[in-house]
C-alpha cells in the first residue's frame, strides 16, 4: 500500500494477492492519510479515527464518518507499469457521495420515523435512501438544529453549529428527507403506530428508529439550580459556556472524558479550572490508573487543579448565582461556572408505557438486528443495550460516535427486511491540548493493563501502547502517538481472533500484527 501521483492529486495503490487496486489516499472523516492507516482482508481502516473503506469499491464498511472514498481504474501495460485512469474532479475532492435514490410517493407510500438528530439517525435516513427505499424517510430531532458532529461540543465549545453540520440541509432536501428540528418526542403509540411531539403534532409510521441518545445525568444537591450551573448536551450549552466561562473560575464536575476535554478546552481561557472526580486519577476506569497518571501529569503542567477521590457535596451561591461549590474534604472552591461531567442516561423516558422492552436507567434493549421486541420498532446508538460479538454476544451499552452510526446503518437495512446483524469493533478517541489518545475494544471489567513505552518521559516526547486484559485475553488497546496500532488492533479484532498475554507481554509486543496478513 502506497500512495502516488496522480496528475493533479494522489492516490493510494494497493496490492493485495497479486491484484492492484487504487482508491481516494485520504479519510472522508477529517482527511487522515489512510496510507498510514491498516490494511486487512480488502479494506483499508483509517489511522486516527478507525473508519473503514473498501479497497475494490471506496465505499465506508464500518465508521465514523458518511461518505465513501473515490475509486479509480487500475490496469498494468505489458511491460508491467501500473496505470490508474482518474478524473480531476475526484482527485480533488477525496469525499463520495454514495448514490441514493429519492422519494416517490406513487410507488411507495410507507414512512420511516427516525426520532433523534444524531449519527444513527444520519446513517440509517442515508443507507435507506442508499438501498433503495423510495417511501418517506423523516429524521424529528429536539435540536433547534439540523444534525451536527456532537464529540466536537466538548473539544471546540466555542464552534459554529454550521461548521459542524454532519450534511448541509441541501443534501437532505435533494434526498426527500424530511428533518424536522425542535420536535421531541412525547409519548409512542405502538398500536396506533404514531409519535406524539412537544408541540402536539403525531406522526404516523410504518416503522420507526428510536436514536434519542443519552442525556446528562444531573445531581439534585442543593442548589443545583442556580445561575451559571450547566450540563453539555448542545451547541447551544457548548457555546454558552465557552463564553460564560472567559477569566472566570470554573469547576468541572467529573474527571472522565467529557469533563476533562472540557478542562483542556477552558484552560487558558478561564481564570482557573478546577476537575472534581470520584477516582484515583481521571479517565481511571477507562484508560486505568497507570495512564491516568500521565494525564493528570499533562493537565497540571498545563495549570488545571485535579480533587481526586472527591466530590461536590454542596453549591454556594448568592442572589441566585453560582459562586463556590464545597467538597467532600470540606474545603470551598471558588466557582463563577460549574460544569457537570457526572455521565449521562439514556434518554427514553418518554417510552414508558409503550412496551418497549428496556433495562436499568433505561436502556432500549434490541437484538443483533437493532430490532425491539416490537416487530415494527428499532433503536440505535447511545440508548441502546445490544449484544456486542466481542463480548460472546453479550448485551452491552456503548455511547461512542461510531458505533452510533454502525447501528444506524444495520437498524435501516433491517428495517428493508436484509437480515443483516451488527458486527463492528467499538473505536474511541480523546484529544487534549493537542495530544490524542485512541481506543479500540471493550475494556470492560479489565483486570491488568500491559503499557509498552516510557510513561516517565516528558510529556512532549510521551508515546505508549496500552492493552487492556481480563485473565489471559487481551480486551482492548489504546495508544499514543503509536499510529496505527489502535486500527490494526480494531482490524485484529474484527477477524475474531483472539490476543492473549503471551503475544504482547514481551519486548516485541507487535508480533500479532504478523497474523493480519
Amino acid at each position: 500500500m502506497r500512495e502516488v501521483d496522480v496528475g493533479p492529486g494522489k492516490a493510494l495503490l494497493i496490492k493485495e494477492s497479486g491484484q492492484y487496486s487504487a482508491v481516494g489516499h485520504k479519510c472522508t472523516h477529517y482527511g487522515a492519510p489512510l496510507v498510514k492507516g491498516a490494511l486487512c482482508n480488502g479494506r483499508v481502516r483509517c489511522p486516527w479515527h478507525g473508519a473503514c473503506f473498501s479497497t475494490q469499491t471506496g465505499d465506508i464498511e464500518d465508521f465514523p464518518g458518511l461518505d465513501s472514498i473515490p475509486k479509480f481504474d487500475v490496469r498494468v501495460d505489458p511491460k508491467g507499469q501500473v496505470i490508474i485512469h482518474a478524473d480531476k474532479r475526484s482527485l480533488e475532492k477525496f469525499k463520495r457521495v454514495k448514490s441514493m435514490s429519492c422519494h416517490e410517493p406513487e410507488e411507495d407510500r410507507s414512512t420511516i420515523l427516525i426520532i433523534g438528530g444524531g449519527p444513527a439517525s444520519v446513517t440509517c435516513a442515508e443507507t435507506l435512501r442508499q438501498e433503495g427505499y423510495q417511501g418517506r424517510v423523516v429524521i424529528a430531532t429536539k435540536e433547534k438544529s439540523h444534525p451536527y458532529d456532537r464529540p466536537l461540543l466538548s473539544k471546540a465549545m466555542d464552534i459554529k453549529v454550521e461548521n459542524i453540520q454532519l450534511r448541509e440541509k441541501d443534501v437532505f432536501t435533494v434526498y426527500d428527507i424530511e428533518v424536522l428540528t425542535d420536535m421531541e418526542a412525547k409519548s409512542i403509540d405502538s398500536v396506533l403506530r404514531c409519535v406524539v411531539f412537544n408541540d402536539g403534532s403525531c406522526v404516523n409510521f410504518d416503522k420507526l428508529l428510536i436514536a434519542t441518545g443519552a442525556r446528562p445525568r444531573v445531581t439534585m444537591l442543593p442548589g443545583h439550580d442556580l445561575k451559571n450551573v450547566f450540563q453539555l448536551r448542545s451547541i447551544e450549552d457548548a457555546n454558552t459556556i465557552a463564553s460564560s466561562s472567559k477569566g472566570k473560575n470554573v469547576v468541572i464536575m467529573g474527571a472522565s472524558f467529557i469533563g476533562m476535554e472540557v478542562a483542556a478546552y477552558l484552560a487558558g481561557k478561564a481564570k482557573s479550572v478546577s476537575v472534581v472526580g470520584n477516582h484515583t486519577v481521571p479517565f481511571q476506569m477507562t484508560l486505568g490508573e497507570k495512564i491516568g497518571q500521565v494525564l493528570q501529569r499533562l493537565f497540571v503542567e498545563k495549570g488545571v487543579k485535579i480533587y481526586n477521590e472527591s466530590g461536590v457535596t454542596e453549591f454556594c451561591g448568592e442572589d441566585g448565582i453560582i459562586t463556590g461549590v464545597v467538597i467532600k474534604s470540606g474545603e470551598k472552591l471558588q466557582a463563577d461556572v460549574v460544569v457537570m461531567g457526572i455521565g449521562v442516561v439514556p434518554a427514553s423516558d418518554f417510552l414508558s408505557g409503550t412496551g418497549v422492552e428496556m433495562v436499568g436507567p433505561g436502556y432500549v434493549v434490541v437484538d443483533k438486528e437493532m430490532r425491539t421486541n416490537k416487530n415494527n420498532i428499532f433503536a440505535a446508538g447511545d440508548v441502546v443495550q445490544f449484544p456486542l460479538d466481542m463480548c460472546g454476544a453479550s448485551k452491552v451499552s456503548i455511547g461512542h460516535w461510531q458505533m452510533a452510526h454502525a447501528h444506524g446503518r444495520t437498524a435501516a437495512l433491517n428495517m428493508l427486511d436484509q437480515r443483516v446483524e451488527i458486527h463492528t469493533v467499538p473505536y474511541f478517541w480523546t484529544q487534549v491540548f493537542g495530544k490524542s489518545i485512541r481506543y479500540t475494544g471493550y475494556g470492560g471489567g479489565f483486570d491488568d493493563v500491559i503499557i509498552h513505552g516510557d510513561l516517565e518521559a516528558a510529556i512532549d516526547n510521551l508515546q505508549f501502547v496500552a492493552y487492556y486484559t481480563r485473565g489471559e485475553d487481551v480486551i482492548a488497546v489504546a495508544s499514543l502517538n503509536a499510529d496505527p496500532i489502535v486500527s490494526q488492533a480494531a482490524e485484529f479484532f474484527n477477524t475474531g481472533k483472539t490476543m492473549i498475554k503471551d503475544d504482547i507481554s514481551g519486548e516485541d509486543h507487535k508480533d500479532w500484527i504478523k497474523r493480519l496478513r
